[in-house]
């Protein structure tokens, strides 16, 4: 199903069909951290993405949460953006061979993923709202709080260390 197909017919398809493509992102998320963990050097940095991975469990436990309580299935359906934004990282950490850059690189790559997240969870949030589902925007809305919190202790981790060291 395309993003303006005749599949989305109401903002509720819409809704769904949003929900459906941050569920594949989180999936992908947690099957690429792993890798992000091994390739920070950083010990912060890999402690960090450790706590991040659980929760990023618990934020795919949430949608499933959302799915049940709107009565859907929970599916996700492919996403090229996260795919590009997990690739693109891939290729760029795998370019760097100083250590000290490589803990920069896995920074910015994994802040590209987390702001994407954010944009997504706003949406559903605001939509689901809107559709009447405050029950499920409180669930979206702990995943947001999370994300956002990621972002800003990988932005403190970088302008605090990393990013001197890699200058």
């Amino acid at each position: 199903m395309g993003l303006f197909t005749k599949d989305i017919k109401t903002m509720d398809d819409l809704f769904v069909h949003t929900l459906r493509d941050i569920y594949y992102a989180e999936k992908q998320i947690a099957k690429n951290l792993p890798t992000m963990i091994d390739k920070a050097t950083n010990p912060e940095l890999q402690k960090g993405f450790e706590k991040h991975l659980v929760e990023t469990e618990g934020h795919i436990e949430r949608l499933e949460e959302v799915f049940r309580m709107h009565g859907t299935e929970a599916k996700g359906v492919n996403c090229p953006a996260i795919d590009g934004i997990l690739e693109e990282a891939d290729e760029v950490v795998g370019e760097v061979e100083d250590k000290q850059v490589l803990d920069a690189a896995v920074i910015a790559a994994a802040q590209a993923v987390e702001h994407y997240e954010i944009t997504r969870y706003g949406t559903l949030i605001a939509w689901a709202k809107e559709l009447g589902r405050s029950d499920c925007a409180q669930l979206l809305q702990q995943n947001l709080d999370e994300e956002k919190a990621t972002d800003k202790k990988l932005t403190e981790l970088a302008e605090s260390r990393v990013n001197l060291r890699a200058a």
